[in-house]
């Protein structure tokens, strides 16, 4: 999986941003690996060894850099993974080892190591939550679990050790206790419920009323290529909006969940764009992050689950346009 992945892994997730300087990765004659401007001008001297299949002259995409691999002469934390740098060459973080690589970005943050704790960064490699615990997991409708005193195995399992406190947080770093009483509206997480974290304007109602009013067709599309049967009330989907514009990124970026609230597709799978005057709507596609319009995403959707039901008309789950 690392070999398909490398592309991501040599950029931040939904790197749409405004035109910007243009950045290139060199490497030196014992192939480590730098950064430098257009120009010539290093903006990162060659000291990380890579471990990707990244070439002399490739370019540096987004609002970071990212050296996917090891520092020169600098023993790596544990549970940590590449440096992120930002565009002036100013060092900014070490991402969590996650997946055999740096750790992706979900729900728009990305997790970091600092002093072996963790905490999350956003796009531009600003701090959102400062690291305090021993583990975190990702982010999902709003939530991530964290976990003090835990000791993690070679495996990057975890071993339960007496005394580990475990807690939910939401995107600001706050501990959320679980729910006495609840709603259809609020999450379930393990066996306990949590508020429904998320909250709009008119205007962010209104993008989420696009994707609603479209919901079956959408469902029916995701669950064509299904094994089993579900239940319509089950083919429900939920769209929430979990990134706003900010500064190198004007969009908002709209997830899909299941009827768990669970996420379709941790890194592209049913995910959208819109843009900050909510006039154009596109499509998060494949690894290397191409944006899509999502008129043209939909009738190429539809041509692939008519042609998978053409080829399996035993599909429990059936498609009509």
């Amino acid at each position: 999986m690392k070999k398909i992945l490398l592309a991501i892994l040599l950029m931040p997730v939904l790197s749409f941003s405004q035109e910007k300087e243009v950045l290139k990765y060199f490497k030196s004659k014992d192939s480590l690996v730098g950064v430098k401007n257009q120009n010539g001008k290093i903006i990162v001297p060659a000291q990380f060894k890579i471990y990707s299949d990244l070439k002399d002259g490739d370019p540096v995409e987004g609002e970071t850099i990212l050296f996917d691999g090891e520092k020169k002469g600098e023993k790596p934390q544990k549970y940590a993974w590449g440096y992120i740098y930002d565009r002036k060459g100013n060092f900014l973080y070490t991402p969590f080892l996650y997946d055999n690589g740096p750790d992706y970005f979900v729900e728009g943050l990305r997790r970091f190591v600092k002093n072996g704790k963790i905490g999350f960064v956003d796009r531009n490699g600003k701090t959102v939550i400062e690291p305090k615990h021993d583990f975190v997991d990702h982010f999902t409708y709003g939530y991530a679990s964290f976990c003090d005193g835990c000791k993690r195995n070679d495996e990057g399992g975890y071993i339960k050790v007496p005394g580990e406190k475990w807690g939910m947080m939401n995107t600001k770093g706050e501990t959320v206790q679980p729910l006495t009483k609840y709603s259809d509206k609020d999450v379930k997480i393990v066996g306990k419920y949590y508020p429904y974290p998320f909250q709009y304007n008119e205007k962010e109602k209104n993008i989420l009323q696009f994707f609603d009013k479209q919901n079956k067709l959408l469902a029916d599309l995701y669950y064509v290529n299904q094994y089993n049967k579900i239940p319509e009330k089950e083919k429900r989907l939920y769209f929430e909006i979990v990134e706003r514009p900010k500064e190198n990124f004007s969009y908002y970026q709209v997830n899909t969940y299941d009827y768990t609230k669970n996420d379709l597709g941790m890194l592209y799978r049913f995910k959208f764009l819109v843009s900050e005057d909510a006039k154009k709507i596109y499509t998060i596609k494949s690894y290397n992050e191409q944006k899509v319009p999502f008129e043209e995403w939909l009738k190429n959707e539809i041509k692939e689950a008519e042609q998978y039901q053409k080829e399996h008309p035993d599909n429990p789950n059936k498609f009509k346009k």
